[in-house]
């Protein structure tokens, strides 16, 4: 998990009307490849912060949200830009490919 804490009730205020371009992590604590993938956004929030904000959702206490936006698989990566669905990553991904795509969106 890294970043603000996403939940079914603050998704709206914290991702749709978020002045800055959001990637949302929805995870679960017993997901390996979540585990793998958090360090490395935690590195993203600090080398993007005021372009860039990151959110995790854990799928498994949050499920409205997670419908909602068709997550299957964890870890999927949204990528939300004034309120619309930018982009998507599912699964695991090294540090290089998620910044080609936060610079695709930013």
């Amino acid at each position: 998990m890294s970043g603000i804490v996403l939940t079914d009730a603050n998704f709206e205020e914290e991702v749709l009307k978020s002045d800055l371009p959001v990637l949302v992590d929805f995870y679960a604590d017993w997901c390996g490849p979540c585990k793998l993938i958090a360090p490395v956004l935690e590195e993203l929030g600090k080398e993007y912060q005021g372009k860039l904000k990151i959110g995790s959702l854990d799928v498994d206490s949050n499920n409205l949200t997670a419908s909602k936006y068709g997550v299957l698989s964890i870890p999927t990566l949204l990528f939300v830009k004034k309120g619309e669905v930018a982009g998507s990553l599912v699964g695991f991904r090294p540090k290089e490919k998620l910044v080609e795509e936060i610079n695709k969106i930013i």
